[in-house]
C-alpha cells in the first residue's frame, strides 16, 4: 500500500511540472489586471505612476529582448556642476554632482554683497581660494588631477601664459607646480596655498593631454562657504569617524517581494545603484539662465533576477535657477520589463553640512539634551516642528539594546504623521532640507522617514561628539507599476542661510529658534540692524550698549545710593556680628531689625542686574542665531575679530600648546588666544575692587575673595564667547565705572542715617534718601490694622504672636459640678 501511494505521488508531481512547463511555453500570458488602489491595498498613496517614454538614450528600446540585453555603463565617474561663482551669472549656489551614484558632492554658497565680496565665505580659512577640483586625495606620480572646474572660480578664470592655449583650467588637467613649488597631491596644493591671501596671483604649471607644461596665472579669491561637503575635505574640521558619502543618493527600496532590511543601505541581492556610475545628460532648458543635468542607469533582468524582480531603470534630474537657493529634483524608477511589478525607492538625505565653529559655538536647542553642530529637523502636520539631536542619534547608535536608526514615522502611522512640510539637516546659521515641489504644501508620498548617522559611532572621539555627521533617508510608498510605466516624484532641495524673510518664503520659520527670551533677542536684532547703518556692527553693539545703559541710568543711580547707604551701615553691622558671634540666627534677626529700623532694602541695588539679564541673554541669542552678525568684522582695516559671532582669535597657539588646553573641541580654551575675554575679566575685577563695600567681618572678606576667584574661573568658561558679546561686556563695564564716578559726585554729602536712628533711640518713617522725620517710639495702635508699616502688619497677620500663659495665681479654678439628686 505504501509503495503504490509513493508511486502515485511521484507520478502526479511529474505530470504537474510537465504541464506547467508546456503551458508557459505555448499558452500566451493573460492580460494584467489594473493595479489595486493604494487605499484598498492598505498602502501609502504612491508617487505618480507615469508611462515611460523612450528617448535617444534608450539604445535598446526597440529590441524585443531589451530587458535581457547587457547593460553598458561608463567605467569612470564624471563630475558636473550647476550654478556659478561668477557674480555676473546671477547664481547664488555652485553645486558639484558626481555620476557615481548621481549624488551631490558639494554645495558652495556664492552670493555676493553690493561691493562684490562674498556674502557667506568660510570663516575658518583666511588663505586664497583657487577652486574645488574633486581631486583624488591619494598621492599621484606627477601632480593633482583636476576632475572638475566650477564656472567663475579662479581656476576657470586663470589666464594662459602659453600662446595658443585658451584661458582657464579644464577637467583632465594635471597641476604639477604652484609658484615653482612642486605638488604631487591635493594636500600639497593646499599647503602651497596656505600662506596666500585673497587677491594674490599664483602661477600654475599644468600638464594637458600628456603635452608639455603650460602655465596659467590665477588670481585667488575668498573661500566661498562650502555648505555641503565630503567629510574628508573638511580641513581642520575633519573629524575621525565621519564618513565621506555623497548626499541625496537614490536606490531601489523594494522590488518584487524584496525590500531593504532594517539597518541596511540597499537590497542585499541587488546591484546597488548608489555605487554604480550613471550616464550623464546635459539637458537643454527653455530658460537659458536655468541649468538642468539628468542622470540615468539601467539594471538588466539578470542583475535584478537575484532580488526577485525584473529589469528596471532609474532616472533623476537637478535644475538650478539664477538667484535661487532651491534645487529642483525629479526621481524616477522605470519598469522596463513586460510584467507588472511592485516598486519603491529610497532617497537619502543631506550629509556633510558645514561644521563651522562647532568647537566654540552653542546652537540653541529646544531639547534639554542640547544640540550638536548638525541636527535633524522636520515638520509634519500632526506633530509640528521637531528637532532630533545629533547627540541623541550618536548615543542611540552606541546603545546595543536599541536599533541604530531612529524612526520618525512608519507605514502604519496615521496620514497626518506622514505629511512632511520639510525634512533636513540644521546647522547654526544654515539649513539644508527637502521641500514639496512648488505649488504643494506637503510631501505625502513617503511611507517611512528615518534619522540616522553617516558616521562610525565607535570611532567618533568623545570630545568631538558635537561634530557627528547627521543625516536621514526616506522610503517611498510601494506602487504596483505596470509594464512600461514608472514611479516618479518631484521635490525641491533648499540650501541656504537663516534669513527670516527667506525662511518665511519656504515655510522654514521654525528652524530659526531663539529659545527663552526670544522677544528681547528679536528686538535687539532689529535694533542692531538699524544701528548697523553706521557701517559697522561692532560700533552698532557699542551704541546699543550705550542706549541700554543710558535708559537704565535712574536705576543705576539708585543702586549707587543704595551702596553708599550700605557703607554707612557697615560699622553697625560689624557691631552686630561681634555681638552675635556664636548666634547665627540672632545675628540675622538683629541685622534685619536694623535694616527695617532705618528703612534700608539691600535687594534694591540688584534691580539693574535683573533688568540687564534679559538683555544679556537676548544679545547672546541674537549673536547665536542672526545670520547678519555672522562674518561681521570688528573693522575693515584688520583681519582680527573678522567674525563677531565667534571668538576674536588674536593668535593661533594650537600648534605648540598642549591639546588638553588648545585642542579643537578637546581643549578648554581652543586653538586661539582671545584678547577680548581677558579684557572683560580685567574690567570685572576692577569693578569689584572699586565698588565692593569693605568687608565687615572675616566671613564677608572670605565671600569677596571667593567672588574674585569665581570671576577668574568664569573667564575660562567665557574664553570662547563671541567677540560681539565681549564688546557688549567691555562697553557696559566701562560705562558702569564712569557712571559710578559721576554718580558719586552727585550723591548727598550728609549722612543718610541719623546717629539716633542707628542706635535705635527713634524710628524712621517715610522720608527720602537724605533722611526723614524722626519721631519717638509710640505704642502699638489699638486699631484693627495694628501699628507699623504694611509689611509689619502683614507679617503680624501671617505669624501672630501667641499670648503669654497666665500665672498660676491668675488661673481660675473650675466650679465643682453639683451632684444630681
Amino acid at each position: 500500500m505504501d509503495r503504490r501511494f509513493s508511486s502515485f505521488l511521484l507520478a502526479s508531481t511529474a505530470f504537474f511540472l510537465i504541464y506547467m512547463s508546456l503551458r508557459t511555453m505555448f499558452v500566451p500570458p493573460q492580460p494584467i489586471a489594473p493595479p489595486p488602489e493604494p487605499e484598498a491595498a492598505g498602502l501609502v498613496e504612491p508617487a505618480e505612476v507615469a508611462q515611460v517614454t523612450p528617448d535617444a538614450t534608450d539604445t535598446d528600446a526597440d529590441s524585443d529582448d531589451e530587458s535581457d540585453a547587457p547593460v553598458v555603463r561608463p567605467e569612470s565617474p564624471q563630475w558636473t556642476t550647476l550654478g556659478s561663482m561668477d557674480p555676473t551669472s546671477g547664481h547664488v549656489l555652485l553645486v558639484t554632482l558626481n555620476s557615481r551614484g548621481a549624488g551631490i558632492e558639494r554645495i558652495e554658497v556664492t552670493e555676493r554683497k553690493e561691493n562684490g565680496r562674498l556674502k557667506y565665505r568660510r570663516v575658518d580659512v583666511r588663505s586664497g581660494y583657487l577652486g574645488y577640483f574633486a581631486a583624488d586625495p591619494t598621492e599621484t606620480a606627477n601632480g593633482v588631477v583636476v576632475n572638475v572646474v566650477g564656472p567663475g572660480t579662479p581656476a576657470a578664470n586663470a589666464v594662459s601664459k602659453s600662446s595658443g592655449t585658451a584661458n582657464g583650467l579644464r577637467a583632465g588637467d594635471e597641476i604639477v607646480a604652484i609658484n615653482a613649488t612642486a605638488v604631487s597631491n591635493i594636500t600639497g596644493l593646499q599647503n602651497a596655498l596656505e600662506d596666500t591671501k585673497p587677491g594674490d596671483v599664483v602661477t600654475l604649471d599644468v600638464i594637458r593631454d600628456d603635452g608639455p607644461v603650460i602655465q596659467f596665472d590665477a588670481t585667488l579669491s575668498e573661500h566661498p562657504l562650502d555648505l555641503v561637503r565630503l567629510a574628508d575635505t573638511a580641513g581642520d574640521d575633519q573629524v575621525p569617524g565621519n564618513l565621506s558619502r555623497l548626499s541625496s543618493l537614490l536606490t531601489v527600496g523594494k522590488i518584487g517581494r524584496r525590500e531593504i532590511a532594517p539597518g541596511e543601505r540597499s537590497i542585499a541581492a541587488l546591484n546597488d545603484p548608489s555605487n554604480l556610475v550613471w550616464n550623464v545628460n546635459n539637458d537643454d532648458n527653455a530658460n537659458a539662465n536655468s541649468q538642468t543635468i539628468s542622470f540615468d542607469v539601467q539594471l538588466s533582468e539578470k542583475e535584478v533576477q537575484a532580488a526577485g524582480g525584473h529589469a528596471i531603470g532609474l532616472r533623476r534630474s537637478y535644475t538650478l535657477h539664477p538667484g535661487s537657493f532651491v534645487l529642483d529634483m525629479d526621481v524616477q524608477i522605470d519598469n522596463r520589463s513586460d510584467e507588472s511589478q511592485q516598486l519603491a525607492y529610497r532617497l537619502e538625505g543631506i550629509n556633510g553640512v558645514t561644521l563651522e565653529g562647532w568647537w566654540y559655538s552653542n546652537k540653541i536647542s529646544p531639547n534639554w539634551g542640547g544640540s550638536a553642530a548638525r541636527d535633524l529637523v522636520y515638520r509634519t502636520k500632526a506633530e509640528g516642528h521637531e528637532l532630533v539631536s545629533g547627540f541623541g542619534l550618536l548615543k542611540r547608535a552606541r546603545n546595543d539594546s536599541v536599533p541604530d536608526d531612529q524612526n520618525l514615522f512608519a507605514p502604519d502611522s496615521q496620514a497626518p504623521e506622514r505629511e512632511l512640510s520639510y525634512i533636513g539637516v540644521d546647522a547654526q546659521y544654515f539649513t539644508v532640507a527637502y521641500l514639496p515641489k512648488e505649488g504643494e504644501q506637503t510631501l505625502n508620498t513617503f511611507r517611512r522617514a528615518i534619522a540616522t548617522l553617516a558616521a562610525s559611532p565607535s570611532e567618533i572621539p568623545k570630545n568631538k561628539e558635537r561634530a557627528v555627521n547627521t543625516t536621514f533617508y526616506l522610503d517611498s510608498g510601494v506602487a504596483e507599476v505596470p509594464a512600461g510605466s514608472s514611479l516618479k516624484q518631484s521635490l525641491r532641495l533648499f540650501a541656504g542661510p537663516k534669513q527670516p524673510e527667506l525662511f518665511t518664503q519656504y515655510g522654514l520659520d521654525d528652524c530659526i529658534y531663539y529659545g527663552w527670551f526670544s522677544w528681547p533677542a528679536k528686538l535687539l536684532g532689529k535694533l542692531l540692524h538699524v544701528l548697523s547703518g553706521v557701517g559697522n556692527y561692532a560700533l552698532a553693539i557699542f551704541l546699543l550698549t550705550v542706549i541700554v545703559r543710558g535708559a537704565m541710568f535712574p536705576l543705576s543711580r539708585k543702586a549707587a545710593v543704595n551702596a553708599q547707604r550700605m557703607q554707612e551701615l557697615a560699622p553697625e553691622l560689624k557691631k552686630i556680628s561681634e555681638q552675635y558671634k556664636d548666634d547665627m540666627e540672632g545675628r540675622v534677626r538683629a541685622q534685619r531689625e536694623l535694616q527695617q529700623r532705618v528703612g534700608f532694602n539691600p535687594m534694591s541695588g540688584c534691580l539693574p542686574m535683573f533688568l540687564q539679564l534679559p538683555i544679556f541673554i537676548g544679545l547672546y541669542r541674537t549673536l547665536s542665531v542672526d545670520i547678519e552678525l555672522r562674518q561681521a568684522a570688528f573693522s575693515s582695516w584688520t583681519s582680527w575679530a573678522s567674525n563677531l559671532a565667534a571668538p576674536d582669535m588674536l593668535y593661533y597657539w594650537g600648534d605648540w600648546m598642549w591639546d588638553y588646553m588648545a585642542g579643537r573641541g578637546t581643549g578648554w580654551l581652543g586653538p586661539y588666544f582671545n584678547i577680548l575675554p581677558v579684557i572683560v575679566m580685567g574690567l570685572f575685577l576692577a569693578q569689584q575692587k572699586l565698588f565692593m563695600p569693605p568687608a565687615t567681618d572675616e566671613q564677608t572678606a572670605m565671600t569677596q575673595k571667593m567672588m574674585s576667584y569665581m570671576t577668574l574661573i568664569m573667564g575660562l568658561f567665557f574664553f570662547r564667547v563671541p567677540a560681539g558679546l565681549c564688546i557688549y561686556f567691555i562697553t557696559s563695564s566701562i560705562w558702569g565705572i564712569g557712571e559710578r564716578i559721576l554718580v558719586k559726585k552727585t550723591l548727598p554729602k550728609t549722612p543718610h542715617f541719623d546717629k539716633t536712628v542707628l542706635e535705635g533711640k527713634v524710628n524712621r518713617r517715610g522720608g527720602n534718601d537724605s533722611g526723614g522725620d524722626l519721631v519717638t517710639p509710640s505704642k502699638p495702635s489699638d486699631s484693627p490694622n495694628g501699628g507699623g508699616s504694611w509689611a509689619d502688619r502683614l507679617r503680624q497677620r501671617m505669624n501672630p504672636e501667641e499670648p503669654a500663659a497666665p500665672l498660676p495665681r491668675d488661673r481660675k479654678r473650675p466650679k465643682p459640678n453639683k451632684k444630681r439628686n
